[in-house]
C-alpha cells in the first residue's frame, strides 16, 4: 500500500468513526425535534463550519500564486470556469442525493427495527460495485470477495434477531441504500474535478434548503431546538462539517468499492462506541461480525490490479 492510499484510507476510516458515534447524537436529537428540522439545522451548521476554512484556504492559494510568475492566464481562466461549473454541479447533486438518503432512512426507521435499518442501509457496500458494472468499472475478484465477507459480517453485527421478513420500512431503507450508493459514485466522479471543501459546503446548503422546506410542516419550537443543541452540535460540526468533507477528500483517487467498505465500518464503530461509552455488552455473534468486517477491509486493501483502475 503506497503512502497516498494509506492517507486516503485513514481519512475514510476517520469519517466512519465520526459517523459511527453520530448515531447516538441523532437518536438523542429526535427526542426534541423532527427529522427534517434536525437535518436542516445540522447541515446549516456544517456549511457554517466550512466557510472560515474556505476563506483561509483561498487566502493561502492567493499568497502562493503571488510568488509565481503570471503565465498562461487564458488557460488558467478557462480551467477556473470549468472547475466552477463542476463545483456547483457536484455540490448540488451531492446535496440532493444526501437529502434523499437521509429522509428515506429516517422514514424507514419508523417502521422497522434499528438493527435491520443498519443492515439494509449499509448494503451500499454491495450496490456500489454492482452499479459500477453498468459504468464499465473493473472490480478485482479480491474486492468482490471482500464485499461479500463484509456483507456477512454486517448481517451478524446488525441482525440480532435473525429477522429476514420484509416490512414496510424496508422499502424506504432500500431506497436509502441506493441513494447512498449514488452519493458515493457522484463524489467519486466530482472529487477530482472540484475543490472538496467548497463542494461539501454547497452540498450542505442544498440539503439544508430541501430539509427546511419539509421542516416547516413540523413547526419546530425554538425551545425544543435549544434543548437539542448538544446532539445538533455534534451532528452539525463533526458528522457534517468534518465527516462528509473528509469523505469527499478521502475518496479522491480511491476505488469507490474500497471506499464504501471503509465507510461501512461506521456500523462496527457504533457498536464499539456503545460498548466503550454506554457499557453495552457485545455478544459472540457481534464480535464475529466485527472481525469479519475488519478482515474484509484488510483483504480489499491488499495490493491488486484495482489500485491502478481506469477512470471512465
Amino acid at each position: 500500500m503506497n503512502k497516498f492510499t494509506l492517507r486516503q484510507s485513514g481519512l475514510l476510516l476517520l469519517t466512519a468513526a465520526i459517523w459511527g458515534v453520530a448515531f447516538v447524537a441523532q437518536s438523542a436529537g429526535m427526542e426534541y425535534i423532527g427529522p427534517f428540522t434536525f437535518n436542516a439545522i445540522r447541515n446549516l451548521m456544517g456549511a457554517a463550519v466550512l466557510l472560515p476554512c474556505i476563506v483561509f484556504l483561498r487566502r493561502g492559494r492567493q499568497t502562493a500564486e503571488e510568488t509565481k510568475t503570471a503565465v498562461k492566464e487564458e488557460t488558467a481562466a478557462e480551467n477556473a470556469s470549468v472547475q466552477r461549473k463542476n463545483l456547483w454541479l457536484g455540490g448540488i447533486c451531492c446535496g440532493i442525493v444526501l437529502f434523499a438518503a437521509g429522509s428515506l432512512q429516517q422514514i424507514g426507521i419508523m417502521y422497522t427495527t434499528v438493527g435491520k435499518a443498519g443492515f439494509i442501509t449499509a448494503m451500499y457496500i454491495v450496490l456500489v460495485p454492482v452499479f459500477g458494472l453498468f459504468l464499465h468499472r473493473d472490480t478485482d475478484k479480491k474486492v468482490w470477495a471482500a464485499v461479500f465477507l463484509a456483507a456477512a459480517g454486517l448481517y451478524l453485527l446488525c441482525m440480532k434477531g435473525g429477522d429476514i421478513s420484509f416490512q414496510k420500512g424496508d422499502v424506504f431503507l432500500l431506497g436509502c441504500a441506493i441513494a447512498f450508493t449514488v452519493h458515493i459514485l457522484v463524489i467519486d466522479y466530482f472529487s477530482t474535478k472540484a475543490d472538496g471543501v467548497k463542494m461539501s459546503c454547497i452540498q450542505f446548503l442544498t440539503c439544508a434548503l430541501l430539509s427546511g422546506i419539509f421542516a416547516a410542516a413540523e413547526k419546530p419550537a425554538a425551545a425544543d431546538i435549544l434543548r437539542a443543541w448538544v446532539p445538533l452540535a455534534y451532528a452539525g460540526v463533526l458528522s457534517c462539517g468534518v465527516g462528509y468533507t473528509l469523505q469527499i477528500v478521502g475518496q479522491r483517487g480511491m476505488n469507490p468499492t474500497v471506499a464504501s467498505l471503509l465507510l461501512s465500518l461506521e456500523s462496527v464503530i457504533s457498536v464499539l462506541a456503545g460498548w466503550l461509552i454506554l457499557g453495552e455488552v457485545l455478544s459472540a455473534r457481534e464480535l464475529s461480525g466485527c472481525v469479519m468486517m475488519f478482515a474484509a477491509i484488510i483483504l480489499a486493501q491488499l495490493p491488486g490490479r484495482t489500485q491502478n483502475r481506469d477512470r471512465t
